[in-house]
Formats: structure tokens, sequence, C-alpha cells
């Protein structure tokens, strides 16, 4: 096998034909390089990958056309077979060879997330895994177009057919839903060559070994079948043929046996063990929340997608799996909206194609497909692009809906100019289940019976007396608050009645603000903060994490007063070296003075009073009023929203949240100048594949003149 490895490999080299494909393959790979990712500023060499994979159709049969065809033609062929080399060994010498020339243009690329990360964001997994497809599937070609070029002395006719052959099972998930939208015996066999299906599943962020497995029983398959050709030319016509003949037919038989078998077992196995989530988001991942809400079920859940399966969103798809994985509980059930047209209606009016309707024995939940992605618009072109995924999010909320007992009611207080939820953190209250309500106590005579709980969001005004007698009355029947003080010097002097709620728990809120001169508790400025985690049930999924930081803008100190019956958690806490700036006007420094309050500081507190036995109350009180802002959490990987909704989970009477943020769809931007992009678009599409072509050349003259 190595002196055939070595003879075609220094036939590659010795021609025009290897140093082509290199050159072709460079330059074309670099010009969409150079547009898509260095003009256009994309960091995700993923997307150069999808654009040229079409390329691979059309040069692998013309990197195998001559290989076999050829000397066959030229009856060169004799001589291979006469040797005492087998035919195996043929065949994978003459494989290995186009693949050692078709890895040189892959190494080049592999340069480009590298050269990337020079100029911006990369996501690197997902750039190198796309890479990894383009080669397996460029191996996948070689060994179809091989086997091609064993059949005919043509190399014109191996490289058309090779090219068709190919082009169909690129084409076949098209040609099967033309056949049938909702599958039959006929699709599900010509499946088996579906090539596309397969690269959109390792090119959407993640590695499927499944798919992965694929590709290389492609590449054995058509080895063994190159093989199993050219070892029949060894025969005359004789009896001894004919036995062979059928021995050929049996060994293919079982080959094929075996890689249906090996393909169908490993695709049985659940996702989890089979699919590795590469994007740097875990986009596909699904959240430990999520895993302990649905393996912890112990009704059934029945899930009804208004699509068939064939035609759903690939990603809506795997994550719906995961899903029925994670318990027996849990059902997929596909309504085709052709085969039932009218199923939606019996629980909604209206509803997307690939919408979701989720169901137990006690109620059910429509999760509709528009609210999947979360878009921006710019109305100035009137294009929208996707910047999140949600779907997790929103499955995991119906299911915790669909199979509680009641959902509680949370009220928000207002009429003291009270920071409203927006964004991610109003959609918390809606992933929470929680009925929600505004509480305006000044028009009614306390806090409702049915309150699961009062968020006190950053009043920029004092409570009125009667206000905090109402607040008080309610925490001594077992009441719960939620409380996100507004920065304000001098708080205590400014709110006595809000102060007169904190003090029945033994809090106040220091003077100042609070400076933060250690580096590694700040973000860009002292008054940022980024307090230590500690652990509790509240800190749930922030704590230990890989990134546990939470910011603190503007935050004042929290003061706790020993008192008999009240159990204090710090949740939130600065640096031994932070202090507070007292009495700050326009023209104060942040510079340390005497009379300033000396840290370590708690931000974050839980506080809870037994009033009696059988009762107790709850504050969960955070002193910063940027703390539940998006414009905050956008910098902590949604830590900021996991206090907020785990706050809101413990009022509502849950042990954990069942709130899952939406996944971002980071748009990954590199900026490279101008100029740098035109030197490195240079090198790409003209000086390496010129550099190549000018070798090949000079190496095939001087070839020609000895």
């Amino acid at each position: 096998m190595i002196a055939i490895y070595k003879r075609e490999l220094k036939t590659f080299f010795t021609t025009v034909t290897g140093w082509l494909f290199i050159a072709a393959h460079v330059c074309l790979a670099g010009l969409y390089f150079f547009v898509v990712n260095l003009l256009n500023g994309d960091g995700n060499v993923a997307d150069t990958v999808s654009s040229i994979l079409f390329l691979l159709l059309l040069t692998t049969p013309i990197l195998s056309m001559r290989i076999l065809a050829e000397e066959r033609k030229q009856k060169t062929d004799q001589l291979i077979l006469t040797s005492p080399v087998s035919i195996g060994g043929i065949v994978w010498g003459k494989y290995l060879a186009m693949a050692t020339v078709f890895t040189i243009p892959v190494a080049v690329m592999a340069l480009f997330p590298l050269i990337l990360k020079n100029y911006g964001s990369v996501p690197v997994g997902e750039s190198y895994t796309a890479i990894m497809v383009y080669y397996l599937f460029g191996l996948a070609c070689l060994s179809v177009s091989l086997f091609v070029s064993s059949l005919t002395e043509s190399q014109v006719i191996a490289a058309v057919v090779s090219f068709a052959v190919l082009f169909v099972g690129y084409m076949m998930s098209g040609i099967c839903s033309i056949i049938s939208r909702t599958g039959n015996l006929l699709t599900r066999i010509l499946g088996a060559f579906d090539f596309s299906a397969r690269l959109e599943a390792l090119l959407g962020g993640t590695l499927d070994l499944k798919a992965v497995l694929y590709f290389l029983t492609i590449i054995v398959v058509f080895l063994f079948l190159t093989t199993q050709s050219i070892q029949k030319r060894r025969y005359q016509i004789s009896v001894k043929t004919l036995q062979f003949g059928a021995y050929s037919t049996g060994m293919t038989a079982v080959v094929l046996v075996i890689a249906v078998f090996v393909n169908l077992a490993v695709g049985a196995l659940p996702s989890r063990y089979t699919t590795l989530d590469m994007t740097q988001e875990k986009l596909y991942s699904l959240t430990a929340t999520t895993k302990n809400l649905v393996q912890g079920l112990n009704e059934d859940v029945t899930v009804y997608i208004l699509q068939s399966e064939n035609g759903l969103d690939e990603t809506l798809k795997t994550t719906l799996e995961r899903y029925a994985e994670l318990s027996d509980h849990v059902k997929l059930v596909y309504k085709d909206p052709v085969v039932s047209p009218d199923f939606y209606l019996n629980y909604t009016d209206s509803i997307s194609i690939n919408s979701m309707i989720v169901e137990s024995d006690k109620r059910f939940k429509v999760v509709d497909y528009s609210d999947i992605y979360e878009r921006s618009y710019d109305y100035s072109t009137y294009t929208s692009t996707v910047t999140g995924y949600d779907a997790e999010g929103l499955l995991t909320s119906a299911i915790a809906y669909v199979t509680s007992d009641s959902a509680p009611v949370l009220y928000q207080l207002t009429g003291h100019d009270e920071y409203p939820l927006t964004g991610s953190f109003s959609e918390g209250l809606d992933k929470a289940n929680a009925d929600t309500g505004d509480l305006a106590l000044l028009t009614q005579e306390g806090v409702p019976e049915d309150a699961g709980g009062v968020m006190v969001i950053a009043p920029t005004m004092d409570l009125g007396e009667d206000d905090a007698d109402k607040l008080i009355a309610y925490l001594e029947q077992g009441g719960s608050l939620l409380m996100e003080t507004h920065f304000t010097d001098l708080f205590s002097q400014e709110m006595p009645n809000l102060s007169r709620v904190l003090d029945w728990f033994g809090l106040s809120i220091g003077d100042g603000l609070i400076v933060e001169p250690d580096a590694e508790r700040m973000y860009q400025s002292p008054v940022y903060l980024l307090p230590e985690v500690k652990s509790d049930t509240l800190t749930s999924g922030v704590y230990g994490s890989d990134y546990d930081y939470i910011l603190m803008p503007y935050a004042q100190p929290i003061l706790i007063r020993e008192q008999e019956n009240v159990t204090v958690t710090q949740l939130l806490t600065t640096s031994q070296d932070a202090y507070s700036r007292v009495g700050l006007d326009e023209e104060s420094t942040l510079e340390k003075e005497e009379g300033d309050l000396e840290g370590p500081f708690a931000v974050g507190v839980k506080a809870v009073r037994t009033v009696s036995e059988d009762v107790k109350a709850q504050l969960v009180l955070y002193s910063s009023d940027m703390l539940f802002m998006d414009s905050t959490n956008q910098y902590t990987m949604n830590n900021n929203l996991t206090l907020f909704t785990n706050a809101v989970s413990a009022m509502s009477g849950e042990t954990e949240s069942v709130s899952v943020p939406v996944k971002s769809y980071e748009t990954y931007y590199v900026a490279a100048s101008v100029g740098a992009s035109v030197r490195l678009g240079i090198l790409f599409i003209g000086l390496i594949p010129v550099a190549s072509l000018i070798c090949g050349i000079v190496i095939w003259i001087r070839r020609r003149r000895r």
C-alpha cells in the first residue's frame, strides 16, 4: 500500500493536477473568506464553509477521474493488478494519496479562525467543527468518485457520473420532500444517501456523532465497493469467475448490512450521548433547571407539534428530542397541518406552523413558533435579525405550568415612581408562570390574601405611613417581599416609612455610595460592583458556575442589626477594601475621605423573621436600583436575571426557578482594517494559488524535458 501511495502522490505533484486542485480550493475558499469574514466582518468561519460546500461536488470528481479510469484505458492497471500488492492495498493507497492532496487546502482553511481572532470575537468551536465537516464531506466525496472511476475507462464519464451521483446525494432532502411530505418506505430508503440532512446537522453548531459515523461509513463502504469492482477484473470468464461473483455479491451484502446495522444502532442512542454542543452559548444544550424539572415529572405531558416530523425546524426538533430523552413522561406527537388542518382549533383560534401545544391532564399551554426566535428589527432597511433562541425557556415554563397545582399571584407595588420591569425581567415573570398584578396600597385596605409575594422595585419616593403599615401587617401574616432600593444619599432620612419596613427585619440602608477599589471586584468603574456571590438557594445557578459575576452599579451598604427572631443571610458582599463615600455632590471625587464607612458591606441579603411557630416572613433585599435592568444583565450572561427569577420562584413557593433565559444568538464581529483585509485577500486569492500553479507548471515542464 505504501508503494502505491507514494507512486500516486508523486503523480499528483509531478503533473499539474494536484497543484491545480490545491490552487482552485485555496482561491475559492480565500475569496469567500475575504468577502464573508473580512469585508462583511463575520467572525464565524462556518458561514464561509457553508458557502463553499458545493465546491466539493465539482472538484473531487476532477481529482479522482483519472486515478483508475485512465489507467484502465492505457492498460497500465495490469501492472498493478499483477503485482504482489493486495487489491485493498491498491485502493487504499490511491485513496490516501488523494486525501493527502485534499488535506493541504483544508490545512490552509484551518488558519482562518486564528487570523480572525486578531480582529475580533470568533466562535472557535463552531468554526473548527465546520472545517472538520468540510474535510469529512470531501473525503466521502472522494470515496464515491473513486468507485465511479473504477467502473469506466473514460475520465470524462467518470467525472460527469461522479458529479451526478454526488449532486443527487446533496439534493436528496428536497427530492424526498417532493416524493412525500410525511415520508414513506421509498423516502426512508433514499434517505440512506442523503448528504444534506447530515451536513445540516453538523453545521448548525453541534457535533453530531451519528452524522460523523454516517460519512465514515460512506467512505468505508465505497472503498470496499471499489475493491470489489477491481477484483472482478482479475478473473476471466470461467466457473471460478462465477464462484467469485457469488462470493463478491455475498460479501457486499454482508458489508452493507453491517453498515446499516451500525448506523441504526448508533442512531437509536439518545441525542445527549451522540451530540456535542459546540456553540459558545450552549444554544442546543438543556440547562440543569430543565433537567431537574423534566426528570422529576410524575405525570404525563404531551407536546403536540403542528408540523410533520421531516418538515420541522431542525434546531427545534433537536431541542424537543432532548426533552423526550429526559423522561418517559414527555411524549412528542407530530400533527401535520396537511393531514390534520383543524387540530389546533381545539386549543386556540390561530397559531403558526411549527408551534407547539403542551398538555397534561390538568391544563394546556400554547407555545407559538413566532416566540421561539427573538428578533431585532431595522426599520430603516425593513430587515430583521435573529438575536435569540427561546425554545427551552418557553417549553420548560409550559411544562411547569401544565403540571403545577396552582398559579400564585405576585404583586408589584405602584404609586411611588417605582422602576418598571421590562425586557428579560418581564419575560422572566411570565416564564415563572405567576399571575401578576399592580398593587396600589393607597386604594386598597391591604395586600390581597391571594398574594404569593410583593415586589418593591426601586421606589424613588417614600411610602406613605399607611402603606408601610399595610406592608408590615402583610408580613406579620407570613408575607414575602422582594425589594430593590433606589440610590439616594442619606436614604434613611429621606424615606423613613420604607426604612420602617426594613427595620422590621433589623435592616437599614447605610449612607453614601459604595466604592470598590479591588480591581477583581469592579467593572471598568469602582462604583460598578462585581460582588462576591455566596451560596444559597437564591443564588443557585450563579454561585459556583464558571461565570459567577453579578453586576451592581451604584450600590449602597446594607446594615444588619442583630435581632433575636430574625435570621439574615448575606447573598452578595463587597471586598474588605470597599468603602462608602458619603456627602457626594457634583464636585466630589471618589477618593476615600475621613468619615466614609469602611467595608466589607452586604449589598444583597435574605432576611427571615419568625412571627410565630408556624408563621415566617421573608425579605430579599438588593441595594442597587440598576440590578434588574437589561442594560446591566447583558454583561453577566443573564446572572442578574437568574437572581431575580430565583427570588420570584421562592415567593411562588417553588424550591427552584423554572425560568430559563433566552439563549442569545451572539453575532460574532471582526473589524479588520481595509489594508489588512486586502493583504489577506491577495495572499489567499492570489499569491498562494498562483504560487501553487507556478510550481505545478515548472515541475511539469522540467519533467517533459527529461
